[in-house]
């Protein structure tokens, strides 16, 4: 007998893995209040959420993010069939959220049903402004990097592009409090990527985040129109305030505010709720936890002078 066919032959007790794996799962559902035998599954898919986002993406952008024979001439047909399929498919990871949201409550099946039904609807007519402002993105990347030959270079190729195409469409669902869609569709974008932009965050039109890896922009943050921001960059939270229990208190504003024409060079770390003013530029590894004047530089050296060009 070989060395493999007695590798095949080795017994594992799976059967004991098994039963330890489901008493494990048993304690943590009954610790979550969750239902011993669900009828249906319980919670959105990350998997479905990936397959919506691809077809979304392809739908605001057809002939560049669509299927190798694609053609103007079927177009609109591509889109309106991608369409269709995509937001009856998000229309039942809504439905799910929900119901999963109000699992504790004595739940009205058809009026949840009817809930996710609007919110999809108000979803998908939010598509064309979602196009306009990540027409704006695009232009913004080309005409901000040297390198960039093309639009359809950037739309194909710059991580930064495709982050702000999830963003914009997770914080169309973040707005219509579906927050668990949201998030997923964000991390799908981070695991990508790596740049995490938590779907909360209010990004203003002709945004470019430039190599963008190590990107962290908070929930609460809000920037302005034609910032740019290169890898590295943190705009996050400086303390996390606690309630009389000790529990963190969520959704309060800590991120910073960024207004408009502002940029953000690598490996600075902004924290807390201040507001960069518009026009400043931040250099590269600088930490900065108060107020930026608009117009005002900040370099790593601590020097505040006029603006200037790096």
């Amino acid at each position: 007998m070989t060395v493999w066919e007695n590798m095949t032959v080795a017994v594992f007790d799976v059967e004991t893995i098994v039963q330890d794996l489901d008493g494990i799962r048993t304690a943590w559902r009954d610790l979550q209040q969750r239902q011993r035998d669900p009828e249906e599954r319980e919670f959105p898919s990350r998997e479905a959420l990936e397959h919506i986002a691809s077809q979304l993406k392809r739908a605001l952008f057809p002939m560049r993010l669509g299927p190798l024979d694609m053609r103007h001439e079927n177009e609109n047909f591509y889109v309106g069939y991608t369409l269709d399929s995509a937001l009856h498919a998000l229309l039942e990871q809504a439905r799910l959220e929900l119901h999963y949201a109000h699992r504790h409550d004595t739940q009205d099946d058809a009026a949840l049903n009817q809930d996710a039904l609007e919110r999809i609807r108000t979803f998908a007519a939010r598509l064309p402004d979602i196009r306009r402002t990540l027409d704006q993105d695009v232009l913004a990347a080309y005409q901000g990097d040297p390198a960039a030959r093309s639009v359809d270079e950037v739309l194909l190729c710059y991580p930064g592009v495709h982050a702000l195409i999830h963003h914009r469409l997770a914080h169309e669902l973040y707005a219509l409090d579906l927050p668990l869609l949201a998030r997923i569709l964000a991390e799908i974008s981070h695991g990508e990527t790596g740049i995490d932009i938590h779907p909360g965050a209010q990004i203003g039109p002709g945004c470019f985040i430039d190599h963008g890896t190590g990107v962290v922009i908070g929930e609460t943050a809000i920037l302005g129109r034609n910032v740019r921001i290169y890898q590295a960059v943190t705009l996050g939270a400086k303390r996390f305030a606690k309630d009389a229990d000790g529990n963190l208190e969520k959704g309060l504003p800590r991120h910073p505010i960024v207004q408009d024409d502002v940029v953000i060079y690598a490996g600075a770390t902004i924290l807390g709720r201040i507001t960069l003013g518009r026009g400043a530029t931040i250099g590269g590894n600088v930490w900065i936890t108060d107020d930026v004047a608009p117009g005002a530089t900040i370099t790593q050296a601590g020097q505040l002078s006029g603006p200037c060009d790096f």
